[in-house]
């Protein structure tokens, strides 16, 4: 479905990046990965999903605080692979702290690479995809981004932020071809959740069964976790031409938690 399209997902060694980025490349899009950690690691990665999925995958090294950093990385994809037709925002982190107690650079931490992050990407892919008349600019959101939770202001507001984004962008790309979205998901089982299971267990003196239906999943009525995979076939219908008239929406995958 996408043979010939190149994607750049940010934040994608791990978790739902990772899973997005697959996605796309299984479906024949070339993509550009991004992430910090270990190299060794990271060339696995990016090596596994070409070997896999016969594409083009190269590697982006881009700090996401950084705004030359983000238009290098698509500066070098638009070089390499001739275009970026598809970008994923993705790239994000927490912190969990009362207002009056959250450190002030932790919030600056969470709004730069949660928000402001896809500003930078996004600006940088606007004229090539309005050049060419056809885009998906697909953003990870969050449950958050529709509704609040205490102790995460800073994370609440940055996702709040993604949606309006979402928005306004696809009000501007609306006749270029383009589509702008975001992907609402809910709790979702990556291994970094399963390590903060282990780890509330053991803080709360509870089970980690305790842990997962009434501390975790007590906000979504389907008491199941969303799966990477889930989320990144979303984003991949985001981006088939059945998706062409949706634009501006943030799509909840959260298992009905909204829908309270």
């Amino acid at each position: 479905m996408l043979t010939g399209k190149n994607a750049v997902v940010t934040g994608s060694t791990s978790g739902i990046g990772l899973a997005i980025a697959r996605g796309l490349a299984q479906q024949g899009a070339n993509v550009m990965i991004n992430g910090l950690g270990n190299p060794q690691e990271n060339e696995a990665i990016r090596a596994s999903i070409q070997a896999d999925f016969d594409v083009q995958v190269l590697f982006s090294a881009a700090n996401m605080l950084k705004s030359d950093e983000i238009a290098g990385m698509i500066a070098k994809a638009e070089q390499a692979f001739g275009s970026v037709d598809i970008l994923v925002n993705n790239a994000g982190i927490q912190f969990v702290s009362p207002v009056e107690d959250f450190p002030e650079d932790k919030w600056d931490a969470i709004i730069a690479i949660n928000l402001t992050a896809a500003f930078h990407s996004t600006k940088a892919v606007i004229p090539g995809m309005k050049q060419r008349g056809w885009g998906r600019i697909i953003n990870t959101a969050s449950a958050h981004a529709l509704v609040a939770s205490p102790f995460k202001s800073a994370y609440v507001a940055a996702k709040h932020g993604i949606a309006g984004l979402t928005k306004t962008v696809a009000l501007e790309l609306a006749e270029f071809g383009t589509t702008v979205n975001a992907i609402a998901p809910g709790y979702v089982w990556t291994p970094l959740v399963e390590k903060q299971v282990a780890d509330t267990a053991k803080a709360r003196g509870i089970t980690e069964e305790q842990v997962k239906q009434d501390v975790m999943l007590k906000a979504q009525p389907t008491k199941k976790f969303v799966t990477v995979d889930e989320v990144a076939a979303v984003a991949v219908f985001l981006c088939s031409d059945g998706a062409a008239s949706i634009t501006g929406t943030t799509l909840p995958v959260e298992g009905g938690w909204t829908a309270q």
